[in-house]
């Protein structure tokens, strides 16, 4: 969806590349999944001020540079943040002006089971693991209702994409 809004609004859009701890997955590229980072470069950027939020999640830092951010945002773009609840909370804490946009699933119970196919398609997590991601998911979904501005059900890509898009352009027109 992101790849297509980007394509869709050149040079109205900045997508945020977080940084993690975590090494990457087979296919992921440096700088464009992610920013790649050792544990000490990433507890400098924290200690720094350097982050816009970050979190600690399933045994990794994960946060979102706030140099790239505050830059795009000068050059007049809107910026896309792919985060989490915990994000989301430290973003509306240190921007209440930010606009909060959920993706949701379409539908709770098949959720779990598209999540479970996902992970176990990937390889990279054990049963235990998988367990824990599906509890994280349900309690992620149930603590953003409430915390975000918008909500577009991501049950058909290319509608929820239009979508996602309507409600940027209305928003750019109301700013």
């Amino acid at each position: 969806m992101i790849a297509r809004l980007l394509s869709s609004n050149p040079g109205a859009l900045f997508l945020s590349v977080s940084a993690t701890t975590r090494r990457p997955r087979p296919g992921e590229v440096d700088g464009r999944d992610y920013r790649f980072v050792s544990d000490e470069r990433f507890r400098k950027l924290i200690d720094d001020g350097g982050l816009l939020e970050w979190a600690e999640v399933f045994g990794h830092l994960y946060g979102t540079p706030a140099e790239p951010v505050v830059r795009a945002r000068a050059e007049g773009k809107d910026v896309v943040l792919e985060i989490d609840v915990q994000g989301a909370r430290q973003v509306r804490a240190a921007s209440p002006d930010a606009f909060l946009l959920f993706l949701a699933p379409p539908d709770r119970s098949r959720m779990r089971e598209v999540l479970r196919r996902r992970l176990e398609t990937r390889g990279t997590e054990h049963e235990e693991e998988i367990v824990r991601r599906l509890a994280e998911a349900d309690r992620e979904i149930a603590e953003a209702e409430g915390l975000q501005d918008e909500t577009v059900v991501n049950d058909d890509l290319e509608r929820a994409t239009t979508q996602v898009a309507a409600i940027l352009k209305e928003r750019r027109g109301r700013d």
